[in-house]
Formats: C-alpha cells, sequence, structure tokens
C-alpha cells in the first residue's frame, strides 16, 4: 500500500467512501452500550414497560422528536462542509475516523472527568492519551502531566495558573525572609529562583507554609502583599509581565485580563524580518523588565502561528532561558503555544521538507515547562479537544482547593483540583487514545499524514503563482498554511488590499472553494510587510497588509486525482474572479468619468 493509501483507512473520505465499515463501527458501539445497560444490573425491574410503549402519546412523543431531529438535520446539511478538500479556510478539516469513533464511544458513557469516582475509565485513558502526546512532543511520558481542555484557549490559561502559583510561591518565600530574618528583599532575583534555591533557603531558615501563605498573593490579599513588596524592596512593586510574540493568539491578553494581572502586563516580543519571534527582541524585553523590578510570568514562544502556521526558533528561547537559568540564577517559565503546530512534532526529526531551523524549533518543544496542543485541529479530532502538557510534577503546581464531596483519599488527587474547568468529558482524551492507538503519533502515522499536507500546500501554492500572476505568496511558508495578497506590480499597498480583500470576499460567496482572510499589521510585521510589498516593487502607503489565507488540513489533497481536478478548478475561480473585479473596478471608473 502506498504512503498515500496507508492513511485512506483512517478517513470516511470526501463521498463517504468508508461509509459501509463506519456504519458497522458505529453500530457495534451502539449495540454494545444497549447490551451493557441490558446486562449491567439484570435482576432490576424494567422501567419502560410494553404497556407504556402502546400507551396514547408515547409513539406521538417519538414521533415528535424524530420530526424535530429530522429538522435539525436538514438545517446541518447548511452547515459549512469542513470535511471537503475544497474547504482550506480555517483550522478545520476532515476527521480521523479513530477520533470520531472514540469521541462517539466515550459521548454515550458520558464520564465526567472531574474526578475518578465520577469517571473510572475516562481518567485512566487521558491519563494514557497525555503520556502518548508528550512521548510525541518528547517529554518522558513517565513524568509528564497534563489534562485534556475545551480547546488552546483554556490550555494556555492553565498554564499562566501553574506559572503564576510557582512565581507567587517564591516571592512568598523571599517576603517572609524579609519581614522575619531581615534579608534584603530583590523582587526580580526572588521571583525567578530555581525550585533548588528555594528548597535550601526554606531548610536553611526553617520556613514553614504556614507563614508562606499568609504571604501568598494568591491565597491572601494581592493589593496588601503587593504594598508590603514594595515597603520591603524599596521600590514600588508593579506586578509581573507576560512576554509573548506580536503573532500571538488573543488568549494571551485573555490570560493577562483574566489573572488579574492588567492587559498592560501582556508585553509585546518583537518578530523578526520573516515574522518570527525576535531573540533579540525577547532578550531586550527580559533586561527592560529587569530595570523596572518587574518579574517574567512566562516566555511564550509559538509553533505554528495562526495567522501563517510559522514555527518560532523554540529552541534559541530555550537557549536564552538556560543561560540565563546557569549564568545569572533566573529561572523563567517558558510556554510552547503549539496549539496548531504541536503535531508536526510526530514529523522525521529529518524531515527534508522543513528547513533545519525549523526541524530544531520543533525538538526543542520538550524544552518548554508547558506545552498547549490541539487536538482539534491537526489531531484530526471532534470539537472541543485542547490539550496542557507539562513536563513534570512540579511544574503542574497549582494552587490548593477542597471540596469533600468529590475527594476521596483512596482513589488519590482528584483532577479537579489542577484544572480550571470543573466538569469535563472524556470524549477528547477518548478521540486522542484510539487515535495513537491506530494511526500512532509518528513519522509513519499521523507524520506521514501532515507532511502529506505541507507538500499539498506547497504544489497549490506552485500552481497559483506560476498560473496567476497577480497571486503574490507570502514568505515563509513554514508548513501548510499558505498566504497570498493579489497585486499588480508597483501598485500602492492599500489598492492591493481593496483588491485581496474584495477577492476573498467572492470566494467566501462562492459555493466552490472556502478560503480565509487575515490582516497583518505594520506595528507587529513591519520588515515582513516590507519585504512582501517590495517583492511586487509597489509601494507601502498603509498600516497593514490583507491576506488570503488557505489552511491546507485536508488529508486528500495528497491524492492525485484530487490535485487534478480541483488545483485547474481553483486557479479558474480566482482568475474569474480578478477579472470579474478589474471590470467592476472599469466601469465604476468610466462612470465617474
Amino acid at each position: 500500500m502506498s504512503e498515500l493509501g496507508a492513511f485512506k483507512p483512517y478517513f470516511l473520505g470526501p463521498k463517504s467512501e468508508n461509509e459501509a465499515w463506519v456504519r458497522g463501527q458505529m453500530q457495534s458501539v451502539l449495540d454494545d452500550w444497549f447490551d451493557w445497560r441490558k446486562g449491567l444490573f439484570a435482576d432490576d425491574p424494567t422501567v419502560i414497560t410494553c404497556d407504556d410503549q402502546a400507551a396514547p402519546g408515547f409513539a406521538l412523543k417519538h414521533s415528535m422528536i424524530g420530526a424535530r431531529l429530522a429538522e435539525l438535520v436538514e438545517q446541518l446539511r447548511g452547515e459549512v462542509p469542513t470535511y471537503s478538500p475544497r474547504y482550506v479556510g480555517h483550522m478545520m478539516s476532515e476527521l480521523a475516523l479513530p477520533a470520531l469513533l472514540g469521541h462517539f464511544a466515550a459521548l454515550l458513557h458520558n464520564p465526567n472527568n472531574t474526578s475518578k469516582e465520577a469517571s473510572k475509565v475516562g481518567t485512566v485513558i487521558e491519563t494514557e492519551a497525555v503520556a502518548m502526546l508528550a512521548e510525541m512532543i518528547g517529554f518522558n511520558p513517565k513524568m509528564a502531566r497534563g489534562h485534556f481542555t475545551s480547546g488552546g484557549t483554556v490550555a494556555n490559561l492553565e498554564a499562566v495558573w501553574r506559572a503564576r502559583f510557582r512565581m507567587d510561591h517564591r516571592l512568598a518565600l523571599a517576603l517572609t525572609l524579609a519581614e522575619d530574618h531581615g534579608a534584603p528583599l530583590d523582587v526580580f532575583a526572588a521571583a525567578h529562583m530555581s525550585s533548588t534555591q528555594l528548597r535550601s533557603l526554606v531548610a536553611e531558615h526553617g520556613v514553614d507554609d504556614a507563614a508562606m501563605r499568609a504571604r501568598s498573593a494568591v491565597l491572601g490579599n494581592p493589593f496588601e502583599v503587593a504594598e508590603r513588596i514594595t515597603r520591603l524592596s524599596g521600590r514600588p512593586y508593579r506586578g509581573p509581565v507576560l512576554l509573548a510574540p506580536g503573532h500571538k493568539h488573543y488568549s494571551w491578553v485573555k490570560a493577562a485580563n483574566v489573572f488579574g494581572l492588567g492587559e498592560e502586563a501582556f508585553w509585546t516580543v518583537p518578530v523578526d524580518a520573516e515574522g518570527r519571534l525576535s531573540l533579540a527582541g525577547l532578550a531586550a524585553r527580559i533586561d527592560e523588565a529587569r530595570v523596572l523590578g518587574r518579574p517574567v510570568l512566562m516566555v511564550v514562544s509559538v509553533a505554528g502561528t495562526t495567522e501563517m502556521g510559522e514555527l518560532d526558533p523554540v529552541d534559541a528561547v530555550a537557549d536564552h532561558l538556560a543561560m540565563l537559568r546557569e549564568q545569572q540564577q533566573l529561572d523563567i517559565w517558558h510556554h510552547v503555544d503549539a496549539a496548531y503546530g504541536g503535531y508536526f512534532c510526530a514529523l522525521d526529526p529529518h524531515e527534508p521538507l522543513l528547513a533545519p531551523a525549523r526541524r530544531r524549533a520543533l525538538h526543542a518543544v520538550r524544552r518548554a515547562d508547558t506545552v498547549t496542543i490541539d487536538p482539534h485541529k491537526l489531531g484530526y479530532a471532534p470539537y472541543a479537544c485542547g490539550a496542557l502538557l507539562i513536563r513534570d510534577a512540579e511544574c503542574d503546581a497549582v494552587s490548593c482547593f477542597a471540596a469533600p464531596y468529590v475527594e476521596r483519599a483512596e482513589l488519590g488527587a482528584a483532577p479537579w483540583t489542577t484544572t480550571l474547568e470543573g466538569s469535563r468529558p472524556a470524549t477528547g482524551a477518548a478521540a486522542t487514545w484510539l487515535t495513537g492507538k491506530t494511526i500512532g503519533f509518528g513519522p509513519k502515522g499521523l507524520g506521514a499524514v501532515l507532511r502529506s499536507t505541507i507538500e499539498s500546500c506547497r504544489a497549490i501554492r506552485s500552481a497559483l503563482a506560476e498560473a496567476i500572476p497577480l497571486v503574490r505568496p507570502l514568505d515563509p511558508t513554514d508548513t501548510n498554511i499558505l498566504c497570498f495578497s493579489v497585486a499588480k506590480a508597483g501598485e500602492a499597498l492599500s489598492s492591493a488590499n481593496a483588491r485581496t480583500a474584495a477577492v476573498q470576499a467572492r470566494i467566501a460567496q462562492s459555493p466552490n472553494f472556502s478560503m480565509s482572510r487575515t490582516i497583518l499589521s505594520t506595528a507587529a510585521f513591519p520588515d515582513l510587510i516590507g519585504a512582501h510589498v517590495r517583492s511586487y516593487n509597489g509601494r507601502r502607503d498603509t498600516n497593514r497588509l490583507v491576506l488570503v489565507r488557505c489552511v491546507v488540513m485536508n488529508p486528500f489533497w495528497a491524492d492525485p486525482g484530487v490535485r487534478a481536478r480541483l488545483i485547474p478548478e481553483l486557479i479558474l475561480e480566482l482568475r474569474g474572479i480578478i477579472a470579474e473585479q478589474a471590470k467592476s473596478k472599469a466601469r465604476s471608473a468610466v462612470r465617474v468619468s
């Protein structure tokens, strides 16, 4: 079986080609669910009797439910056909059958992964699925922790929660030593002390947990604690900052807001000429925070940016933070937001489709303290399914809570105590577990699927650029997201933006293909936008760049028949839209004159 043929059994197919097998599997899941309910407590009385079912109105109610269900199903036929290769809009695609079936099986049993008492099997599956994902990104699966969330936003918030706890723990110790032992208080140094330093100071001074809890800004009054830190340090304490690159996801601003840091505490790290995190910019931001006495709560690098799918230099970030730890005793939390690109860790470490720098970036994801990953993106799992992966137990520490009704000592720690969400389904874990057990999270499994999407993206890019001179692809294209503008040689960026936006709007109205739009600002991407405009000898007369965005996730783009049919159709569609826009503009010019 060819590499392409090897993963065709794992997807339903755009024409429901694997329908018969999927019907059988879903029926077998239903049969087992029915049999489980009938056989578990066989001697219990039957509640819904034949007489009940024969009673007037019983069948009528079923008929009513069926009619409303048919109405719902009919409405859903108008949904976005994200399963089709023609859909290259957002980070949505065909579902993997193992993920769909795993989700379906867990959905019927409906366990609540809030605790082991409410989910005997679901919590075990979650632990095993987390270990699979941890191994894929390079964490030690025996030491790693983590859990599933509703998506990347919550997973990012979870990471901030942990980083905040660690920093608060260190500042509480430093304040204790200053107040009780007369030690000098250097806020920046104290906030970034290593775990070894913290344990050594606690042992040396005999500091107990109660003393530190009394100085905790998380467990106590943060405003009072800030006043005490100000008094003992001799300078106003303005709180920590969170550093993330200019191409960050919107969830990071939410995090600063939700955790009461204030959006002012969200500091943007500049990006380089190609739109990735600038290491020099990061170093400068850390130095700026040190001068101002503002501890760095977390440094965020991104593996798979939302706009372009780019991979930040995660390795260089990790190297810089390691240097700060070793040479300056500054231990700063590193989080990799790999909600989209984390699954590219399943590629062969020597994958030739990726530039060496991008391979190094993926290999360095394992060096982070925490990692966000979304199975409902490149894991091809149903919504909603995100995950937070945590390097070890020490990085998993959070504020303590108590709820006796969901805690039992013999069951161990309840999962809910370390999750922002209380009730959580097991569906995402089951979807990921079955995907890992079948397709696998290695180069010959999911890695091969993702490799094919990178190839497909580049094939589409080359075909469009060659066939339509006005299509100007944005460089670089690290992974499987293609962005392009529609620009004439030498024209002003504002004119190109207007044409690009009009083309994308027309595509959005077309039933044939789906593409999305993104806008880059010169404030975040000055050099990248400048280089793009220069590529067609244009003039930059506005502070933004409008782009058509194509997320090439669908695995069936790798099929020669799909490419032979759809790429020419796509070219014809774009040509027609561009020509139509040109004629419309010409007619408008005539009317004005």
